[in-house]
């Protein structure tokens, strides 16, 4: 059965000689394995268009519960991330984030949008990438089932408490008097207020706040521990992504 789709390649594997696997974010089965045979070798018509991070257009053959690319073009390329080590390195962990977090064989167009729309704003360096990456981990987290509980404390329900604190165990906003867990990050009115709006505001829109100096790394903080406490694993491509993003 062959099936024509367009596909985010999320991972690449050397198999043999000259294949790749490919783990593949598709927009009509989710995401699933697929193997590209020959894709290494000189002059292969599916090379571009299967390496990681690519969005392309795919013809997949299935057959015996196992995908194979037959043929592959590139749509959008995101050179602009592989042009800088360390945008390569944080769009690697944006793929590796959506491959952890996604279902095998699940159709999943709001997570799929996500992660092309930050890739694109990454590639096309629109914004802070300390700012994309915070919006890319709180609404993923929000996608997945884990919705973080922002609107007002927990406890007493102010919703606009002097010293918040942000509970990663559970995704609760507290007043810092309200929380005694060892668990809760501090945040401030500013790096509040962007979480709220990331987690509400429509897909395209997510990165358009304004947030600088101490807020931006407030909120930075606050999202990349929430998505490791919830996920409980730790992420290579994000100590990868580390070593370089000061350089």
């Amino acid at each position: 059965m062959f099936e024509t789709t367009k596909a985010l390649v999320l991972r690449e594997v050397k198999y043999k000689e000259a294949d790749r696997i490919l783990t593949l974010f598709t927009s009509d089965n989710g995401k699933i394995t697929a193997k590209a045979r020959g894709a290494l070798r000189k002059g292969s018509r599916t090379a571009a268009a299967t390496q990681q991070l690519c969005w392309s257009d795919m013809t997949l053959f299935f057959n015996k519960g196992k995908w194979t690319v037959n043929e592959a073009s590139v749509i959008e390329p995101f050179d602009g991330i592989k042009e800088d080590i360390a945008s390569f390195a944080l769009g690697s962990y944006f793929a590796e984030c959506v491959e952890a977090l996604s279902v095998e064989d699940q159709k999943e167009p709001e997570l799929l949008s996500l992660a092309l729309n930050s890739l694109w704003a990454l590639s096309r360096a629109l914004h802070d990438p300390r700012k994309i990456k915070a919006a890319f981990e709180l609404r993923l987290m929000s996608l997945s089932g884990y919705h973080p509980s922002v609107e007002r404390c927990a406890a007493c329900g102010e919703e606009h408490p002097q010293e918040p604190v942000f509970d990663l165990l559970d995704g609760r906003l507290f007043c810092r008097k309200c929380c005694t867990r060892g668990s809760a990050v501090s945040l401030d009115s500013e790096s509040l207020e962007a979480m709220r709006f990331v987690l509400s505001a429509p897909p395209k829109q997510i990165f358009s706040f304004e947030l600088d100096g101490d807020a931006l790394i407030t909120l930075g903080f606050a999202a990349e521990n929430y998505l490791l406490t919830q996920t409980e694993r730790s992420f290579g491509t994000l100590d990868y992504y580390k070593q370089f993003k000061t350089i």
